[in-house]
């Protein structure tokens, strides 16, 4: 029943993020950023010299310093120690007591995240940040449409979090290098859900910044995005037209705004007029030359 010791794994890269099936787009000004589950109890299962756990905490940093600079509130959750078996409810049968039996300094955020005053700091009762909260109605009282979400574990709260914004009319953007969970597969899992079912998947670099976007975007990369966007077929001719591999419209919107993200604007008229892997590897590459 209880959490069990997890395995160091790679952290998910944004080439390898699946593709989304919308084009939203983060936007400070409408953004809550939550810093999900952070407690030493829960980090405490991977394991001194995790370096799954340093990426994770170094994305947050930067993503918490970013919402700082940007006047994005940050709002933490975090499981209280005292949960009586009532409380807990049916959280009993499936992960037992919780941080009850752990020693109570566990359920502290860890030393590199601790919540400033102006903060927000959640109690977390159920997998949803937004079950036995305040958290839509403080968003409705911002003014604010869409939250971006990080912590611990991606296939549970992090995912959960993100289904029930969806259904609140709010647009969740999963940060995919800003997660970690029991195993990469089902990590892998919640990102594939959020990208297609509910929500967004982004890259930390793409909310904080990155000089470097441009040299990323590299052929290796396109084709990538592509074999995502048709799922995942084995191989793609250069110059056949991805229509007829199943590309549609939206999925050439989103192609547009993850290169915009990359500090390359291409229109979705562009990509549309020449819908082949060279087509648009050739229009990308005259984009740059033209910057």
């Amino acid at each position: 029943m209880a959490i069990p010791k997890i395995a160091d794994y790679s952290m998910p890269q944004p080439e390898t993020f699946p593709a989304n099936k919308t084009s939203w787009q983060p936007d400070a000004k409408r953004s809550v950023l939550l810093i999900h589950d952070m407690q030493r109890y829960f980090l405490r299962f991977y394991g001194e010299d995790s370096a799954l756990m340093k990426t994770l905490v170094d994305n947050l940093v930067r993503l918490r310093k970013w919402a700082n600079e940007n006047d994005v509130p940050v709002v933490y959750t975090a499981q209280p120690h005292d949960q009586p078996a009532g409380d807990r409810a049916l959280l009993n049968d499936m992960w037992g007591p919780g941080l009850t039996q752990a020693d109570p300094a566990l359920q502290g955020i860890v030393d590199e995240l601790l919540p400033s005053e102006a903060d927000i700091v959640l109690t977390k009762w159920r997998y949803s940040a937004f079950k036995r909260s305040d958290l839509l109605e403080r968003m409705q009282k911002w003014g604010r449409d869409q939250i971006i979400i990080g912590g611990v574990y991606a296939h549970i709260g992090c995912m959960v979090t993100a289904v029930e914004a969806f259904m609140s009319d709010i647009q969740p953007f999963v940060v995919g290098d800003a997660l970690a969970d029991f195993s990469q597969g089902e990590h892998e899992m919640a990102l594939k859900y959020v990208a297609t079912r509910c929500g967004s998947v982004v890259s930390a670099a793409s909310l904080t910044g990155n000089e470097s976007a441009n040299a990323e975007t590299s052929r290796t990369w396109l084709e990538a995005r592509v074999l995502k966007l048709v799922e995942d077929e084995p191989e793609l001719d250069p110059d056949e037209n991805l229509i007829l591999y199943g590309l549609d419209s939206l999925q050439v919107m989103v192609l547009a705004s993850e290169l915009k993200e990359r500090g390359i604007t291409v229109s979705f008229e562009e990509l549309a007029k020449t819908p082949t892997l060279n087509g648009w590897w050739s229009l990308i590459e005259s984009k740059r030359m033209a910057a």
